[in-house]
């Protein structure tokens, strides 16, 4: 590594140390009631409360959407770590499988051709039928509902939350650099403040315009939700359905209708 390039490493660290300790001391004064505080707009607030509050209720819905559908902790964890790794998750029956897959191997045990064996075994197959209706609707619940949500708190929130940080941070330079312009006692240092002044003004509306943008797309994702909930509902009516048809023919051929 060359002189020139360690020189211009070590000015870009001790700009960012100084950035840092700047906007740090602007916080603190600020908490402490020292330094005044530029203040958003009424509406910009509204956007800001707005999205704190669909990241909340979307992260609950997700989570206990999925605790619906996987009630087992330990396989949702384990379903988690594949989807984060990309990996095909394993094939595993669903609890009303293995208890029909038991059901089956029961009746040919005790008798087929007796009425409680053969009872046993067309209760296993529906029940094995029942898992595998309830796999489809857990399948098409994670495609259409939970991981569109999860893709828009992966995306869309991650970049509404980097974007709001980063306006706090150009907040705090702005109103740094009012301070600094405050104390200013000489003719030149005041020259010196009011340029920077001015560049920080113009990065912080330039920040602010951008994060309001992205705050005033949280609309369209609600819209976007909606859609996905209505596909959620669906699956649920679907899955119902064929279950009550499955287990109105079980009861028609076991002669208890």
């Amino acid at each position: 590594m060359s002189m020139d390039s360690s020189m211009e490493g070590f000015k870009k660290f001790a700009g960012q140390a100084g950035t840092f300790f700047t906007r740090a001391r602007q916080y603190t004064e600020e908490k402490l009631g020292s330094a005044e505080k530029t203040e958003l707009d009424a509406h910009f607030d509204n956007l800001q409360q707005r999205s704190d509050r669909t990241k909340l209720w979307t992260e609950r819905i997700v989570k206990n959407t999925e605790a619906v559908l996987q009630p087992n902790p330990n396989l949702r964890l384990e379903d988690m770590v594949n989807q984060k790794l990309e990996r095909k998750p394993r094939e595993r029956n669903t609890n009303v499988e293995a208890l029909g897959y038991s059901m089956v191997d029961a009746g040919n045990e005790l008798g087929p051709g007796t009425q409680y064996g053969a009872a046993l075994v067309q209760c296993g197959q529906t029940q094995i039928k029942l898992g595998q209706i309830e796999r489809e609707y857990m399948q098409a619940s994670v495609n259409n509902f939970v991981n569109p949500l999860n893709s828009f708190l992966d995306g869309d929130m991650k970049t509404i939350m980097k974007e709001r940080k980063l306006l706090e941070n150009k907040r705090l330079d702005l109103d740094a650099c009012k301070s600094k312009l405050r104390k200013a006692k000489s003719m030149e240092a005041q020259k010196t403040a009011e340029s920077e002044l001015r560049i920080a003004q113009s990065e912080f509306d330039r920040q602010y315009e951008i994060t309001k943008l992205l705050l005033e797309g949280v609309t369209s994702a609600h819209s976007t939700h909606l859609s996905r909930l209505q596909d959620y509902i669906e699956a649920q009516q679907v899955y119902y359905a064929q279950c009550q048809q499955a287990l109105a023919e079980l009861q028609r051929s076991m002669g208890k209708s």
